[in-house]
């Protein structure tokens, strides 16, 4: 989608507050689920609009609308993704069944997300200088680093939230991930001998390039229910540097 084009410095793949939000994204639900498995906009402090019918919000604290949580929530539009399944309920870019990579080659990763009680995962593809694909997947229901040795390969990360606390400014955080750096896991000696064990005793002995060189691009970006969404971009800097004032975070008054 990106590698014919000029890529600036940062990269904005998605923003809930956009007129035409979705437009790089399609959406996927599990029909089986009508109430419970949706993506929808709505406003975060007042989580409203309510969805269609039948699809019902979560009965959680965590999207609570009461006085006492709403200085730490946005006053904004954000994207609400629903579903007790995980791996049915997601968004994606590029599309599902495109052939198409995103083809952005900024080494840092940054999802502004919020925590709704449920466990959540979300997923970048990785592409090496050698044409070599894997798939990075980080997810609040993973204990250790595990990798499967599938077609692309995958390296699944445990990821935590902050815990609740009446200090925190807001409750969405920021995750970044810096891709070349993880790229190397993929070859890791102690995660490469699991993997090929795991393989060996369910009968897999397909043999699967694993991503090993300078890293290249990225393939595609997929994030799993159940989480609220506010942007998606790549940069050139890690979080530790200044973002453009509407990538940060405030806090509904």
């Amino acid at each position: 989608m990106f590698s014919s084009s000029i890529q600036p410095s940062t990269v904005s793949l998605f923003s809930s507050t956009n007129s035409d939000s979705l437009a790089l994204l399609s959406t996927h639900t599990d029909p089986q689920l009508p109430s419970d498995s949706f993506i929808h906009l709505l406003n975060d402090s007042k989580s409203e609009p309510a969805p269609p019918s039948p699809a019902c919000l979560i009965s959680s604290s965590a999207v609570s609308t009461s006085g006492e949580e709403s200085g730490y929530t946005l006053g904004q539009t954000v994207l609400h993704i629903q579903s007790p399944t995980i791996r049915s309920t997601y968004v994606r870019c590029p599309p599902a069944g495109s052939s198409e990579h995103l083809g952005l080659k900024h080494p840092w990763m940054h999802i502004q997300v919020r925590d709704l009680g449920r466990q959540w995962s979300f997923e970048v593809g990785v592409v090496d200088r050698g044409g070599r694909q894997g798939a990075i997947r980080c997810s609040t229901f993973q204990e250790i680093p595990r990798l499967t040795v599938s077609n692309p390969p995958l390296l699944h990360l445990p990821l935590s939230f902050p815990s609740p606390s009446p200090h925190r400014l807001t409750t969405w955080s920021t995750v970044a991930l810096n891709l070349p750096s993880l790229l190397s896991h993929f070859t890791s000696l102690s995660l490469l001998e699991s993997a090929y064990e795991r393989s060996q005793r369910e009968g897999r002995t397909d043999s699967i390039a694993l991503p090993s060189g300078t890293y290249s691009h990225v393939s595609y970006v997929k994030v799993y229910a159940t989480c609220r969404l506010r942007r998606i971009w790549f940069s050139e800097t890690g979080s530790g540097q200044a973002v453009p004032w509407e990538f940060q975070l405030y806090a509904a008054e």
